[in-house]
């Protein structure tokens, strides 16, 4: 596996940290070096990744954490984490949006408005009002890093799968826009496709799979961790994180990718 980036001195800021996916790449960065503001709704799961931090900063005195419980549905609560991250360190280096639901699988005319609005409110408008805010601190890091976490299921059309596949889809079209955007800038926004992995959304989507049979989030985290290195020259990409591909990456990454 290639060695982790170096992060030292770098604020990642990840969400969805206090589980799975999100729990790995927080607990990794801050193991590389950064300062890592984690947010999730779960205060328990924070805290839990919070000790394990300082656990690995007493050995190696390497990383620390910022802790901040907030449902991405509290628009307003984004807009003031973007203004404390400005008050204290003036930049981000690294965005990891991670946190989305995966709503029901259903046929599309039996999902309930409440259940739709909610996976467009977490995976979408919950990202939008992410990047909104903190798009600003990203461009005055000397080598901002977005990586937008997405799936496959936004491009199979798979059925049964249309609320969070469609929520998917659009995260996707905003991370490319926003490339587009910023692509002669120091900021680099590429999308994560992590693949399957041993979940708990994923248990809840496939609850006849064998987990044993997919990776672990610390190996999947490891990969896409990749992505938030300042040597990392490519924007407006998706990455499928697929062992065989980033096991002997060199930067820039070169993998399955398919351009956006």
């Amino acid at each position: 596996m290639t060695p982790a980036p170096d992060l030292s001195n770098r604020v990642a800021l990840v969400t969805g940290a206090s589980r799975g996916i999100g729990y790995q790449i927080a607990k990794q960065m801050a193991a590389a070096g950064a300062h890592v503001i984690a947010v999730a709704r779960t205060v328990g799961g924070l805290e839990e990744l919070d000790d394990e931090i300082k656990a690995e900063h007493a050995r190696t005195g390497k990383g620390e954490a910022t802790l901040v419980p907030l449902d991405l549905t509290d628009m307003a609560g984004i807009d003031r984490l973007g203004g404390a991250i400005h008050e204290r360190w003036k930049k981000l280096d690294i965005l990891v949006a991670n946190a989305g639901v995966l709503g029901v699988i259903s046929p599309i005319g039996h999902v309930e408005a409440k259940v739709f609005d909610k996976v467009m409110a977490v995976n979408v408008t919950g990202t939008w009002r992410l990047i909104r805010s903190v798009d600003p601190l990203l461009r005055q890091s000397d080598a901002g890093r977005a990586i937008i976490l997405s799936s496959s299921a936004a491009h199979s059309g798979r059925a049964f799968w249309a609320p969070y596949a469609a929520s998917k889809a659009a995260v996707e079209a905003l991370a490319r826009s926003w490339a587009d955007e910023t692509k002669s800038m120091a900021l680099r926004v590429n999308i994560a496709d992590p693949g399957g992995t041993r979940t708990a959304m994923r248990a809840l989507a496939f609850p006849g799979e064998d987990p044993a049979t997919l990776p672990a989030p610390a190996v999947t985290a490891a990969r896409i961790m990749q992505m938030a290195s300042p040597k990392l020259e490519r924007t407006g990409l998706i990455y499928q994180a697929k062992p065989d591909c980033w096991a002997e990456a060199q930067l820039p990454i070169q993998l399955d990718e398919s351009a956006a």
